[in-house]
């Protein structure tokens, strides 16, 4: 019989591994044959290199089913570390980010992560880095925007000749 093969093998290896990350239950059923494969005498070693895993990572799974039987292969809750700003205080900051920074007594006129950090530094007392603060903007639901750069003495005539859409309400000649 003649051995069969998957076309774009390597493709198809990435879609079968975020079809197993889709869902916890898609999971458990992974960690399920893991630890089937080892309970049939396969080495972590091998099962990891079959799996795409790490070794340590099929023997924590073997050893929660060990000491925990099949509950201990479920998902578990990954509460991570607590946030330091609480529900209404961060309700207060989203409301802060809807005005100017300079209301606020800061210099620019659009927020970035650097003036957030300055700010909940300033009115709430706590120090958060410029990334956590960026990252903020996406979990409270904005975005980003930068302002576009203009450069010192530049001919206004010259930048909309130059400009590739024209201006709002503008018709282009023919």
């Amino acid at each position: 019989m003649r051995k069969l093969e998957i076309r774009d093998a390597e493709v198809m290896q990435i879609a079968i591994r975020q079809e197993i990350e889709r869902s916890d239950e898609s999971r458990y059923d992974h960690r399920l044959h893991g630890v089937l494969l080892v309970a049939s005498r396969q080495t972590c070693a091998d099962v990891a290199r079959l799996f795409g895993e790490d070794r340590r990572t099929i023997q924590r799974w073997v050893k929660k089913f060990e000491t925990s039987g099949f509950e201990g292969l479920r998902e578990g809750d990954h509460t991570g570390r607590p946030n330091r700003l609480g529900g209404e205080q961060l309700e207060a900051v989203a409301a802060d980010l809807r005005k100017n920074p300079r209301d606020f007594g800061h210099r620019q006129n659009l927020w970035d992560g650097k003036a957030l950090s300055e700010h909940l530094k300033k009115h709430y007392n706590i120090k958060l880095g410029v990334r956590q603060c960026q990252r903020m903007f996406s979990h409270l639901g904005f975005r980003l925007r930068k302002p576009r750069p203009r450069v010192a003495q530049s001919d206004p005539v010259k930048i909309e000749a130059f400009k590739k859409t024209p201006s709002p309400g503008k018709k282009e000649g023919c």
